[in-house]
């Protein structure tokens, strides 16, 4: 669980009423004093539920996915039949010369209207295995899409336990300070009374000022760890609660993971998918050398006020078939077949590299997150030791046993366990997530968060059939 700091004893030469109550006090929460306190506490699937809502990177990626799902209206465009309308009007000036040498001059006012009506009857299947491609790329852009969002939960998750892990540390860091501070006015006060000698007192306020100093960059980092929250979740951090690995939706063994993440990792699916497509756009590049025929029907109306003439007005309508077969391009349809079979050559070759970096990222993923929970139980033990022993160090100090240099020592162990401890618990959650989101499973069902689930196949079926109209759907 990230979010819990702790603080050390003040005074060297206070007692202890024993070592559980010291323990206990480093291992209580004191998030609530490193922010201001807030009316409610934002949790981690809140924080999650969030940026899966607003984040700008996630909210592009939605856009440019439903600008892929217009591939297949225009795809589907070339089994339906175009219809263009024509008008033609103007003025229109005329001298003759006759042959009797006689000018005959006039201006005349010609007119044509008329519609032309064209349907491919034809074409070498290039229409239906564009549509077949575009479908495809839809499909891919949805894995491309679904990767995209696991990667915004996991930078929300890594921001949340970042800010928890450096509030966790000011604290620590304070409660050292103020440690410091008491040692050093006992030191000075010791000085006074012949117990101890400058130099005691020279390393107790170098001591403190290094505390400052260590209290400074937490300060800082926290600073930075907040900005990163509000950039990613939405909104600045407000009081935390501590955050928990999600142990319970993870696989059971290395092996289930591998296998999961070569088989439902969202970036190895774009990859098939994208194998697809090039394999399809094969087919549609040997089709331009592949005959095509089409139907043309057309009417017209033409008006002319030319005296002179013998038709003043002339309709006509026409139905025409046509049927084209290539004989020689240049070469252009055959190097267009080769380059589309490369492509596809480049694409498998993509797919295994993706495969591979899915199974590596699992098997470090799930090491990771097996270490993490080793990690975070040996620094419990060391906070649990080092505060024993700072502990004895004080009483053995007030018996004259030990020197301040000794409890000043005893005490830094103490700040960098805990320290290391609280980065062990920061990096349990965060790996329990990654390995979650190396198999493919960090999203919005999984987790169960409390927002609506982005459905990218609602736009799709909303513009797949549409003949007409500019305005997309939704208003979006």
């Amino acid at each position: 669980m990230i979010g819990r700091t702790a603080r050390a004893g003040r005074g060297v030469t206070r007692r202890r009423s024993g070592a559980g109550h010291v323990l206990a006090t480093w291992t209580t929460l004191a998030l609530s004093c490193a922010v201001p306190s807030a009316a409610w506490a934002e949790a981690l699937p809140d924080a999650l539920a969030k940026a899966y809502q607003t984040n700008p990177q996630l909210n592009a990626e939605r856009a440019r996915q439903r600008a892929t799902d217009e591939n297949v209206p225009q795809a589907l465009a070339g089994y339906r039949p175009q219809i263009v309308a024509s008008l033609s009007a103007g003025l229109q000036s005329v001298r003759n010369l006759l042959p009797d040498n006689t000018i005959q001059t006039g201006n005349l006012k010609p007119w044509i209207i008329g519609v032309t009506v064209k349907q491919s009857l034809f074409n070498g299947f290039r229409t239906a295995n564009g549509v077949r491609a575009a479908e495809l790329q839809v499909q891919s852009g949805r894995e491309a899409l679904r990767n995209v969002g696991q990667g915004v939960l996991l930078d929300a998750v890594t921001a949340y336990t970042n800010v928890l892990a450096n509030q966790s540390l000011v604290e620590a860091q304070r409660s050292n300070v103020a440690f410091l501070r008491e040692t050093l006015s006992v030191t000075q006060r010791r000085l006074n009374a012949g117990d101890v000698t400058p130099t005691d007192t020279a390393q107790a306020e170098a001591r403190l000022n290094r505390g400052l100093a260590d209290l400074n960059a937490a300060e800082v980092a926290l600073a930075v760890s907040q900005a990163t929250y509000a950039q990613v979740i939405g909104n600045a951090p407000s009081q935390l609660r501590p955050a928990e690995a999600v142990d319970r939706y993870l696989p059971k063994s290395r092996e289930d993971a591998m296998t999961m993440a070569i088989r439902q990792h969202p970036a190895v699916m774009a990859a098939s998918f994208d194998v697809d497509v090039a394999s399809t756009n094969i087919r549609i590049a040997e089709g331009t050398l592949l005959p095509s025929a089409t139907i043309q029907g057309s009417a017209s109306k033409s008006r002319n006020n030319d005296p002179a003439l013998s038709t003043l007005a002339e309709d006509q309508a026409s139905i025409v078939a046509n049927v084209t077969a290539p004989i020689y391009d240049g070469g252009q349809a055959a190097a267009q077949t080769r380059q589309a079979k490369e492509i596809t050559a480049q694409s498998r070759l993509v797919l295994d590299q993706v495969r591979n970096q899915a199974r590596t990222a699992a098997v470090s993923a799930w090491v990771a997150n097996e270490g993490a929970k080793i990690t975070v139980s040996a620094s419990e033990s060391e906070v649990k030791a080092a505060t024993v022993a700072l502990q004895g160090v004080q009483r053995e100090a007030a018996g004259g046993q030990r020197t301040t240099v000794d409890v000043l020592n005893s005490q830094a162990d103490l700040i960098q366990a805990k320290a290391r401890l609280i980065g062990a618990q920061r990096d349990r959650v965060i790996a329990s997530y990654t390995l979650l989101s190396a198999i493919g499973h960090l999203d919005v069902k999984t987790l169960n968060l409390n927002t609506p689930d982005y459905l990218p196949e609602v736009h799709y079926h909303q513009v797949r059939d549409a003949w007409h109209g500019l305005r997309t759907p939704s208003g979006q």
